[in-house]
């Protein structure tokens, strides 16, 4: 008997849907009044250190941006996303977005809003919308995740989790997705093992 029951995908946003690195870098070098190309992509995931940047330099560096920037309003979507997140969601994934963008004090009004801004301006399909640093606490049957941390978290928890490829998880073993259509392709071959689907899309655009 086919069944159902949908599967729920929790996406996370920054290094997954956005390019957050990039607005970062385009913000900082700004502020440094240096060449954007001479901050480098980050390889290990430890505050921008390798741009030079403490940790509390970073926490500035991130408030700056969100507030006064608005990078999670203007940051660039990642090539792919919004039409893949549509093939899912018209396959009866439910999507789920997660993200642990309310990161510091003082500026979740700005990073709330302009998420929702973003979500809907870059036409990317959700269903629920949270805000949580613990992933693994969030019910979801699948995730995609560039965070090491997370990723750990989540596999440890018993948690199927894609890998969505950056310079800092290369360490990390699979299932990984270098593109949007790869998550896709991962994505429905668990639906097709599972034999599960459910026939409730999202209007589309």
């Amino acid at each position: 008997m086919l069944n159902l029951t949908p599967i729920v995908l929790g996406v996370d946003l920054d290094g997954v849907c956005g390019d957050y690195e990039d607005a970062l870098r385009r913000s900082v070098a700004r502020r440094l009044g240096c060449a954007p190309s001479s901050l480098p992509p980050q390889t290990v995931m430890d505050a921008y250190a390798e741009w030079g940047l403490s940790f509390e330099q970073f926490q500035a560096a991130h408030r700056e941006a969100v507030v006064e920037d608005r990078i999670f309003r203007t940051m660039e979507p990642l090539p792919g996303v919004s039409e893949a997140l549509w093939t899912l969601s018209d396959a009866g994934i439910w999507i789920r977005i997660i993200t642990a963008r309310l990161l510091f004090n003082g500026i979740h009004e700005a990073s709330a809003a302009d998420t929702a801004y973003w979500l809907d301006a870059n036409n990317i399909p959700y269903r629920d919308l949270c805000f949580i640093s613990d992933k693994p606490d969030v019910g979801a049957d699948l995730y995609v995740d560039d965070s090491p941390g997370n990723v750990v978290a989540l596999r440890e928890a018993g948690r199927a989790t894609i890998v969505f490829d950056q310079p800092y998880n290369r360490h990390l073993s699979g299932p990984r997705a270098t593109s949007w259509q790869d998550v896709v392709t991962h994505i429905q071959a668990d639906l097709d093992a599972r034999g599960r689907h459910i026939p409730l899309p999202l209007d589309g655009p």
